[in-house]
């Protein structure tokens, strides 16, 4: 039977792959946006600054100054867990990340998806898929993507035995068995994995097994509640996993969050000592439409607080970094933590 060892969770946020001098290319982008998520409410650019003008001075908050120290407080958290990790060693790590577009479409949308295939690729960054990004994005996407293909085995087994797990507590999962094609041939694996797999993996390959949830497109996000469930089902499916293989040691990942791209210090604080302290109460109290935009990969946490609720392991904010770019408090709360 396969043993938890080790969590962690990451924001996997543009700003931690950008020089800070260089942030203002994302608010440029915030100032382009017409629809800011926040609090319930949708706002427009300046109607976001004017209704938060009172509530902290954002101006010294998005100084040069403080962008560098905040930048470094960032990278000195990443590395603290990079280096944990690779103390840990462990066999496998479970990815719990969301699809942006980014394998599916429209066309199909799964609120819930293990990857059971046999390996993983982390595509290589291209002048082509750059030329289609922003100049913000731009900079920030070699923290996400290698510069040529990065292999990532799979254990199919374990994500058979978390598939079959699900199906037994009655949750209706999808499966991804190949890497979906386009024009230029394999699709690779998203930015909350990719993420992962460069910054803490350190482009090790380690085996994964990638768990991708809808958190961002409307009409079937799962419910704070439901991640949690689903997050406490994959626990029991890992600690019952049995069979030739079966005795590895484990790590579990949850990637993104957690207030952006809108930074809600108050959600933050809220949702991150809930999840410390497995305050269920208090998680399924907050009502799903705060959770829209990049605020929603909060549920890729909340998805691991629940698998590792199955654990004696306990939660360690190793920091909170609000990272703010522009006067109407745009940026990421960039949070790192550790489940020892």
């Amino acid at each position: 039977m396969a043993d938890i060892v080790f969590g962690f969770g990451a924001s996997h946020g543009p700003l931690l792959s950008t020089p800070p001098e260089r942030w203002d290319l994302r608010a440029a982008d915030d100032r382009k946006n017409p629809a800011h998520p926040f609090r319930g409410k949708v706002y427009n650019f300046q109607d976001l600054a004017d209704l938060r003008q009172d509530e902290k001075d954002f101006h010294a908050e998005m100084s040069l100054e403080m962008r560098q120290k905040r930048h470094e407080r960032n990278q000195a958290a990443l590395d603290q867990l990079a280096d944990k990790l690779a103390e840990v060693d462990p066999d496998i790590v479970v990815v719990v990340g969301d699809d942006q577009h980014e394998w599916f479409l429209n066309e199909v949308q799964p609120s819930f998806t293990v990857f059971c295939g046999d390996q993983v690729i982390n595509a290589g960054l291209t002048e082509e898929r750059l030329k289609a990004k922003s100049p913000g994005i731009q900079l920030a996407m070699k923290g996400y993507f290698p510069p040529e293909d990065h292999v990532y085995p799979v254990p199919k087994e374990l994500a058979e035995a978390i598939v079959e797990g699900a199906i037994a507590d009655e949750f209706d999962i999808a499966v991804s068995i190949e890497q979906p094609t386009g024009p230029r041939g394999v699709i690779g694996i998203g930015h909350a994995f990719g993420f992962i797999c460069r910054r803490i993996l350190r482009d090790r390959p380690v085996p994964i097994v990638p768990i991708l949830l809808n958190t961002y497109f409307p009409p079937n996000q799962p419910t704070p509640k439901r991640c949690y469930q689903l997050g406490r089902s994959i626990g029991r499916a890992i600690a019952g996993w049995k069979g030739p293989g079966a005795d590895k040691r484990v790590a579990v990942c949850a990637s993104g969050g957690i207030s952006h791209f809108v930074v809600d210090e108050d959600f933050d604080e809220r949702m991150l000592t809930a999840m410390k302290n497995r305050d269920t109460d208090t998680i399924f109290a907050e009502p799903d439409i705060v959770f829209r935009s990049g605020t929603s990969e909060t549920k890729n946490w909340i998805t691991v607080a629940g698998i590792l609720s199955e654990t004696d392991l306990q939660m360690n904010l190793i920091d909170y970094v609000p990272a703010y770019r522009s006067e109407a408090g745009t940026g990421c709360g960039m949070a790192f933590a550790s489940w020892e």
